[in-house]
């Protein structure tokens, strides 16, 4: 039977939370690192990004584990579930693009999925240090306007990529696996933008 905790995990929450967000950095840094060195590597650096998307599973599941054994909780609970799967969702659709780049057996690197790698990357990073400003609430609004305007460069990359694709007459295979890639790569930003607004709503509530 699991033990209930009454006494408040502060320390350990905010370290977990912190080792996820580190997680997103590391996986977006092998994301730009296939990318740019396509194909060499490219096996390999997708079992590394498959095996940090397992790590921010193991980290969602001790998180969510301490969660249910803890009765007093450093800030809402809904809101702490809500942080930890948002981290999640940010390896699981570097891993999903990673995975289709490698899968696809595509010949080349396009500019702007690079440069959709690029801006994943730096929004983990921002993402990163908002969450690393967690404990104690501190003020991250730099942080996250920084990341939402990341979020807009990704879209633009995004949008080009898939109407090059259309306006250069490409093979049809070749159309329907970028467009695929294209849309993983910026649910990657996406999600790296979901935990930003939810990391908001944590401060609003908290201020």
């Amino acid at each position: 039977m699991a033990r209930i905790s009454l006494i408040p995990q502060k320390r350990e929450f905010f370290e977990l939370y912190n080792r996820a967000a580190e997680n997103t950095v590391a996986i977006s840094q092998l994301l730009v690192q296939m990318l740019e060195r396509f194909p060499e590597d490219s096996e390999r650096l997708l079992r590394d990004v498959k095996e940090l998307e397992h790590e921010g599973d193991r980290l969602t599941h001790e998180l969510v584990d301490l969660l249910n054994r803890t009765f007093v909780t450093p800030f809402d609970r809904d809101d702490m579930y809500r942080l930890a799967g948002a981290l999640d969702d940010v390896c699981d659709h570097i891993d999903e693009a990673a995975g289709k780049i490698v899968g696809f057996g595509v010949r080349e690197i396009r500019e702007q999925a690079l440069g959709q790698a690029r801006v994943i990357e730096r929004a983990a990073g921002k993402l990163c240090d908002a969450v690393s400003r967690l404990e104690g609430f501190k003020d991250s609004r730099r942080q996250l306007i920084e990341l939402r305007e990341l979020e807009d460069e990704g879209d633009r990359l995004a949008n080009e990529g898939i109407s090059g694709l259309f306006s250069a007459h490409a093979d049809p295979l070749s159309v329907i696996r970028w467009k695929d890639i294209h849309e993983r790569l910026e649910e990657a930003v996406d999600a790296c933008e979901n935990a930003a607004d939810v990391l908001e709503a944590i401060l609003v509530k908290n201020r």
